[in-house]
């Protein structure tokens, strides 16, 4: 009895041991096949597939890519300035004190309006002189016209006539001379040594350096305004001059910056510079540019693109969607939801952030410019 109890101990034993290693490989089948699952089925080479929803592809951003012209050279670095032909530093013509200001930084002005007004002693001895030297000619007309009137009935002699003319006529100039003194000043004579500055050109106000009460005279170092139309603008940018003959007057650009890195603007060659810099063997070319919007600001550096003589059309993609294997270059294309197909290219101008494709992709192709590193191993892992 002993030996049978021990022998059916023996085999409850054993289906236990059996059931519990049964269960754990069933469970562990089950886990490698959900496992299996969720990897990525490519039956494809260099196809990479996702079921939708799967956390991969929160990873992952695409753009449409367009052609565009492609280029001579690598994009040039450029700074943004005001334009000069729109742009005036404005100083007082007059020593004095400024009495109040009339307008500020960021305000828009109009030919004409008035920016301060300053107590001007000058301008009080300007408007005298010329009541002063009207007074003297009203004098002077009249000793004339009366020598005349006795010239004619021979009563003096012609030589005090004559005299009598040449103070007229100096009395004159005297008096156009006080009058256009004023009208320099833009002074009607009445101001009684107010005088008003004011914008000699339409713009918005850039830099104000003056306050209420300051000694202001026309030799100061800083202009007490500056204005400037900045809906215009220059771009400075220092070329090779290897680059020298893709560029010439009228041709039109298109410029990049950091601040607006989804935004390319447009710009015409204004200028091309005369001479090479003999130290960076440079030359300067100057480019105006509208700022309508006024995203652009003076001393905003950009990136300019002169395009290639011929007009040759290339994709341009970032560099961070290119993927380099060997002398080969690859990106990954969508070609449908979930699915990206790992898509040989060439390049046909490799800038530092832009390149352009001559080949292998076609304008509107979806291409991954995030995750590609992703892509990639997951198609080097389906490959071996």
């Amino acid at each position: 009895m002993k030996i049978a109890a021990k022998i059916a101990t023996a085999l409850v034993i054993a289906v236990s041991v059996y059931g519990t290693v049964k269960f754990i490989n069933d469970r562990s089948a089950a886990h490698e096949a959900s496992l299996e699952e969720k990897k990525p089925a490519s039956h494809e080479p260099g196809v990479i597939r996702f079921s939708e929803g799967e956390a991969q592809l929160s990873s992952i951003r695409i753009e449409t890519v367009s052609a565009e012209p492609m280029p001579s050279a690598d994009p040039v670095n450029g700074r943004v300035v005001y334009d000069e032909n729109a742009t005036a530093r404005v100083v007082s013509p007059l020593n004095g004190r400024v009495l109040s200001l009339r307008a500020g930084p960021g305000d828009r002005v109009g030919k004409g309006a008035t920016l301060l007004d300053i107590d001007a002693p000058e301008l009080a001895s300007a408007e005298a002189d010329l009541a002063k030297s009207q007074s003297e000619e009203l004098r002077k007309r009249l000793a004339f016209e009366r020598a005349k009137t006795l010239h004619e009935h021979e009563v003096i002699a012609r030589k005090e006539f004559e005299s009598a003319d040449v103070d007229y006529r100096q009395a004159q100039a005297d008096t156009r001379r006080a009058s256009l003194r004023l009208r320099n000043l833009q002074s009607t004579g009445r101001d009684n040594g107010r005088f008003q500055l004011r914008a000699p050109i339409a713009g918005m106000i850039i830099t104000r350096n003056v306050n209420p009460g300051q000694e202001v005279r026309p030799d100061l170092q800083e202009p007490l305004f500056l204005i400037s139309d900045v809906s215009r603008l220059w771009v400075l940018v220092d070329i090779p001059e290897k680059q020298l003959s893709h560029v010439h007057v009228g041709q039109a650009l298109s410029l990049e910056t950091d601040a607006w890195p989804d935004q390319r603007f447009s710009a015409v060659v204004d200028r091309v510079g005369l001479a090479v810099d003999p130290v960076t063997r440079r030359v300067q070319v100057r480019c105006s540019v509208k700022n309508a919007d006024f995203k652009l600001k003076p001393e905003m550096f950009v990136r300019v693109s002169f395009p290639a003589s011929g007009e040759r059309q290339g994709i341009r993609l970032a560099n961070k969607a290119l993927i380099s294997e060997g002398v080969k270059t690859f990106v990954f294309v969508e070609r449908g939801k979930g699915v990206f197909q790992k898509t040989e290219v060439k390049i046909s101008l490799h800038g530092s952030d832009i390149s352009f494709v001559e080949s292998g992709l076609n304008a509107g192709d979806k291409v991954v410019v995030e995750g590609v590193m992703l892509l990639n191993a997951e198609a080097s892992a389906d490959a071996q």
